[in-house]
């Protein structure tokens, strides 16, 4: 689930592998750059962190956030 922390929405995912973890990643990408809504977030292995603010209004979390909050969500499937 995702959590408020220092003005971002944060969330950790973990997969079986790299290449399951990178393919999220790259699926985050495509809908992140559809919404010109770019996330924070770091990759080790097969774990990602992705933290969400917006930074046009002040590195605040808005409904913009929540929305690639839940695009997100709808992404995330470890096999």
């Amino acid at each position: 689930m995702w959590q408020e922390k220092e003005q971002q929405l944060y969330r950790a995912f973990t997969f079986p592998d790299f290449r399951e973890a990178f393919a999220f990643m790259t699926k985050v990408a495509l809908a992140a750059e559809k919404m010109d809504h770019h996330p924070t977030w770091t990759n080790t292995y097969n774990k990602v962190e992705i933290f969400l603010s917006t930074h046009s209004a002040g590195n605040i979390i808005t409904e913009k956030d929540r929305r690639l909050a839940a695009i997100i969500d709808k992404l995330y499937n470890p096999s």
